[in-house]
């Protein structure tokens, strides 16, 4: 598989933030979101080739009991599931992070990470935007994971008008578990975040959800690598 980056950090997002963990960034996406901070996995081949064998004993040499496997879209890997199975015999806490566009049975993963996209995603220009909207609006595959792993939903906010959106996406799901849902404000530095995460505190007042940290922007403002 092609792998764009393992590195070492804390988990800035979701239920388990601040864990520290080993972070396996696999290539290729096909969404194409305007506010994405890591465009630079977009690309399948954004990366060198490593085997399984290879990525479990870069990640091993970290001391970190979980590893987020992330991308790009970890989903458009091939070798995904051989991949959760080496990191399960090595008994790591497993987070795939997703954007719920493909199900796939018997990975070997602790949490689910899906993040479902709004219309806020989409970008202005026109090719990226029809590829773009090609991929995101069909929640079959979300619903296969919901139903067969223990997740969570983090959805990027960007103003409040994002919410009758979430609202509609949740209203076509089946037994979403409320207190799995996390807002996060949609942010690329610190003064924004802070400034975002403020009115969506009071949002999850309202509504119950949880209010997620982007622990990444807060403390290095989405560098790579951290």
């Amino acid at each position: 598989m092609i792998v764009n980056e393992i590195f070492y950090s804390i988990q800035g997002e979701g239920k388990l933030a601040g864990v520290p963990s080993v972070f396996i960034r696999l290539s290729g996406c096909p969404l194409r979101c305007k506010w994405c901070d890591t465009k630079y996995a977009w690309s399948p081949t954004s990366g060198d080739e490593m085997t399984v064998e290879q990525i479990e004993a870069e990640v091993v040499k970290h001391p970190a009991s979980h590893v987020v496997i992330t991308g790009g879209e970890p989903f458009a890997s091939g070798q995904l599931k051989e991949l959760t199975i080496a990191l399960a015999n090595t008994n790591f806490h497993i987070t795939i992070e997703t954007n719920g566009l493909k199900f796939i049975d018997g990975l070997k993963c602790n949490l689910m990470s899906i993040s479902p996209k709004l219309a806020n995603s989409i970008p202005d220009e026109p090719d990226l935007s029809e590829k773009h909207k090609k991929h995101i609006g069909d929640l079959t595959a979300m619903q296969q994971l919901m139903d067969n792993y223990k997740y969570q939903l983090k959805f990027v906010v960007d103003t409040a008008a994002d919410l009758d959106e979430i609202a509609q996406c949740i209203g076509k799901l089946e037994n979403v578990n409320p207190y799995k849902i996390c807002l996060m404000p949609q942010a690329t530095t610190r003064s924004e975040y802070i400034t975002k995460s403020q009115f969506l505190a009071e949002i999850c007042k309202r509504t119950g959800f949880a209010l997620s940290p982007r622990l990444q922007v807060l403390l290095w403002e989405g560098q790579k690598g951290k």
